[in-house]
């Protein structure tokens, strides 16, 4: 396989912003059918080596997978390309529709619109786990880790951090004691049905950027400081309310750091801060935006940018102007630590690709997320099918109708997922006509 040019592995990532629905698992699925399963430029192994160091750091775990790979492929301005195009798209057309929100409120053609697409977005989402799941999932050991991590987080409520330090935990000492367990009984199958050396990035390939320097990541670290800290020097030279820019800045840069475990780990702290404290915007709104949020392409985590239009728009008094360079700002530091996290990280982690105990407990640690992705999966089929709360009275029969023609329109006849998600947005504004003419 020869080195992919840049000007293609472009045009994929630029295409990738506007496409990626489905959330995180969703986006890791896409980006893994076109970059292993149809390209080769990188192999199986060395895409979840990357997925797996990803899932353990803070900030959105499939926009930092495309800045991985995005860096292994060409260096840092592939790195930039990627993880930039991945968001992008998505802030440009949250901010229109942003908007539209405050200026039009909340149309019901809108509103019809959504609830057409979002049961496509849960088919995406299953599929898109049960994809995620055979791959990772390779021994009764794993399935054991997912299934705790499931209960832990759907029953128990506990801390999307505290699971996985659990893991890695778990995995250390079952790996001391009983080697065996980790061991897949179909490894040699699959070793003869995929080789390594039919991909561009193989686990034989070494690459020139791995090579770790401490000088370098001082340098990176500086970077990233001086990077944060120009646009407050801006806002407090010319800004007539410094406090606004500076509590918003400081109040997006510490959610950003800790947002493991995706958006939903995160909105919580997210809704209470800026709605209780702040009063950047009231309960309603903070729903709408998450509404907003589910239904554009790119990271979930982007609803955060609706939350500081929102603060800018009502703390200027109704600035258009105002709340898009709050969601600018908002975007910038929700979004600047997590190149600082790959391409400092990236180069010791490539390092460990020959570590089988380092291999082993990174897999443990993606057998875990499979149980938090099935919790955040249960959480949206339940927003979504039981909007007035879980019973059969309440079920909502057009969005699980709708729901089971995806997924077999998506798994069974494969059709595009761009052109799915734009006939179900079209579904259900035929069926809110119907339902205002009967």
């Amino acid at each position: 396989m020869e080195k992919p040019a840049f000007k293609e592995a472009l045009k994929f990532w630029t295409k990738l912003g506007f496409i990626s629905f489905g959330g995180p698992a969703g986006q890791i699925a896409i980006m893994h059918e076109f970059l292993v399963d149809r390209k080769k430029w990188i192999s199986n192994s060395r895409f979840f080596h990357a997925l797996n160091y990803c899932m353990i750091l803070p900030g959105p775990e499939a926009q930092q997978l495309a800045i991985y790979i995005g860096w292994l492929l060409h260096g840092k301005k592939g790195g930039f390309a990627a993880g930039i195009l991945f968001f992008l798209p998505s802030m440009f057309i949250l901010l229109a529709l942003s908007i539209i929100y405050v200026l039009y409120g909340n149309l019901p053609w809108v509103n019809a619109l959504f609830d057409g697409v979002k049961p496509a977005v849960i088919a995406i989402v299953l599929l898109a786990l049960l994809k995620i799941a055979k791959r990772s999932l390779k021994s009764y050991f794993h399935y054991f880790v997912a299934a705790c991590a499931f209960i832990s987080i759907f029953f128990f409520n506990i801390p999307f951090p505290l699971i996985i330090v659990s893991a890695v935990v778990l995995a250390a000492i079952i790996r001391k004691f009983l080697p065996g367990i980790f061991h897949n009984k179909n490894a040699s199958s699959d070793l003869r049905i995929e080789r390594e050396e039919d991909y561009y990035l193989n686990q034989n390939s070494l690459s020139p950027l791995s090579d770790f320097k401490f000088s370098n990541l001082l340098k990176q670290v500086f970077v990233t400081f001086v990077l944060w800290a120009l646009p407050l020097f801006i806002f407090f030279k010319f800004a007539n309310d410094f406090k606004f820019w500076n509590d918003l800045s400081l109040f997006f840069t510490k959610a950003a750091l800790v947002t493991f475990g995706g958006a939903y780990a995160v909105l919580p702290y997210v809704a209470q801060v800026s709605v209780e404290q702040l009063n950047w915007l009231d309960e309603l709104q903070m729903i709408d935006g998450l509404a907003l949020g589910e239904t554009t392409p790119g990271p979930l985590i982007m609803v955060l940018s609706f939350v500081g239009f929102m603060a800018g728009y009502n703390h200027f008094n109704g600035s258009l102007l105002m709340g898009t360079f709050a969601m600018a700002t908002t975007v910038f530091y929700t979004f600047l630590p997590c190149f600082l996290f790959i391409f400092a990280g990236a180069p010791i982690m490539e390092k460990t690709q020959e570590n089988k105990k380092v291999k082993e407990i990174l897999e443990i640690v993606i057998a875990a997320i499979v149980g938090v992705i099935l919790n955040l999966t249960i959480f949206l089929g339940k927003a979504v099918l039981f909007p007035k709360g879980i019973s059969f009275d309440s079920i909502h029969y057009i969005s699980l109708g709708w729901l089971i023609i995806s997924v077999v329109a998506l798994y069974h006849y494969k059709i595009n997922m761009v052109k799915w998600i734009a006939l179900s947005a079209i579904f259900g504004l035929c069926s809110y006509l119907i339902s205002t003419l009967t």
